[in-house]
């Protein structure tokens, strides 16, 4: 009852609130129940991730979005197709538990499993002020995604420069680390997706954010599964 009562005061309220329940609430829903042709890639659930292990609150390789964040993602995917390329989607809705294992793992330097691989220019504890990292993240009001595009022809990702995760300037939007090639592909789904308003983050190629989200100030914890 506790949980309810907090998810519906998360709703109703706006204000930065915290809406916890053990199940997808109503105005959720999967994105492969929207976009058959598209690859999940979910690093959280697994341990192909900064962190190096299965993130808390990932249950299941699942993608989940709020419906209205899902409707328009469904216009830039036909918009996509007809160009020749579908999405591979990386991240989705991120519980907040999720969000506190990352501030949890950030506060241990001893831990550096995967620094090599994803932030090997960087401190851990540099990782909250330079934004790879927050205390609560968009992710968690429903409405932000972290995707790629692929070629329907090859089956192979476009080349954006960087692979996905790499904390560093060269995930950046306005990097000159990376060619010219690297820069269209980036380009041609930044376009894209503002078509349908999905709004770039600057310092992540991959991540994009619902303009006018639905649940602006409400961080969900509902477990992906």
């Amino acid at each position: 009852m506790k949980k309810l009562i907090g998810f519906l005061c998360g709703i109703l309220c706006g204000c930065g609130a915290m809406a916890q329940t053990d199940e997808i609430p109503p105005d959720f829903g999967y994105i492969t129940d929207f976009l058959p042709l598209v690859v999940l890639e979910i690093r959280y659930a697994g341990t192909h991730n900064f962190t190096g292990k299965p993130v808390n609150g990932y249950e299941q390789p699942q993608a989940i979005l709020s419906k209205p964040a899902l409707i328009q993602l469904k216009k830039a995917y036909q918009y996509f197709l007809k160009k020749g390329y579908t999405f591979k989607f990386f991240d989705a809705y991120r519980p907040q538990t999720a969000v506190n294992h990352f501030r949890i793992w950030a506060r241990d330097p001893s831990d550096t499993l995967m620094k090599k691989e994803f932030y090997p220019k960087l401190q851990k504890k540099d990782l909250f002020k330079l934004g790879y990292i927050s205390t609560q993240s968009g992710h968690s009001r429903g409405s932000t995604l972290d995707l790629t595009l692929i070629d329907l022809k090859t089956g192979a990702e476009l080349d954006m420069g960087s692979p996905y995760d790499f904390f560093g300037t060269i995930s950046h939007h306005n990097t000159q680390k990376i060619n010219e090639a690297q820069k269209q592909n980036r380009l041609l789904l930044k376009q894209g997706m503002r078509k349908f308003w999905f709004i770039a983050y600057p310092k992540e190629w991959w991540h994009y954010t619902l303009y006018n989200e639905s649940f602006r100030n409400t961080y969900f914890d509902f477990p992906v599964r």
